[in-house]
């Protein structure tokens, strides 16, 4: 007896995507027992980082108000390439260079002094973590002759993925930003 497939009989039987998915999986496969770097963090897994995002989240944000902080495109760009990926690096980078479009900054004009998270959920969909997150960033934002102490506070949609070795935000979707909450006016300490 001779036995003969076709390729269309192949893929109405399923065959064929079933063997496209045998010999090109969809990346690579993560384990429970895997742990991801964090900037500030001892390395966490899946598990470690749900019950831990409320430190996870700060560490991760820190960087990227890190990268806002950055004169330069490049150092602006491969900070927050260290901390997110994909749509999310796409996003935060157009964002704060948009920003930048009026001649850039000569220097940092901005200190973060504290990240605090406030109202804050997290599920778990497979390695990811989907964060809907509101959390208060105290710091120091300086002008030519003065400083202002803000207490913003923002609301977004993060979701959280291991991705190279390192948990990153791999989507951001700002939700509100809430500036009452800004500071005082004080001198700019004398430069040397």
């Amino acid at each position: 007896m001779k036995v003969g497939y076709t390729i269309a009989a192949l893929v109405s039987a399923g065959v064929l995507a079933a063997a496209v998915a045998i010999v090109w999986p969809k990346g690579p496969q993560i384990s429970e027992s895997d742990a991801f770097s964090v900037p500030g963090l001892d390395p966490l897994t899946i598990s470690d980082a749900q019950s831990e995002f409320w430190r996870l989240t700060p560490a991760l944000l820190l960087e990227v108000y890190k990268a806002f902080g950055e004169t330069q495109e490049d150092g602006i760009y491969d900070t927050l390439a260290s901390v997110t990926h994909g749509e999310a690096l796409e996003y935060l980078y157009l964002e704060r260079v948009g920003a930048m479009k009026d001649g850039g900054l000569d220097e940092v004009d901005q200190t973060i002094h504290e990240i605090k998270l406030l109202n804050t959920q997290v599920a778990r969909e497979n390695s990811s973590l989907v964060i809907d997150a509101s959390w208060q960033v105290i710091g120091t934002v300086g002008h030519s002759e003065h400083l202002h102490v803000r207490g913003n506070t923002y609301s977004a949609d993060l979701t959280v993925s291991p991705v190279e070795g390192a948990w990153r935000i791999t989507d951001f979707e700002l939700l509100d930003v809430n500036r009452d909450t800004a500071g005082e006016t004080f001198p700019a300490p004398p430069t040397n």
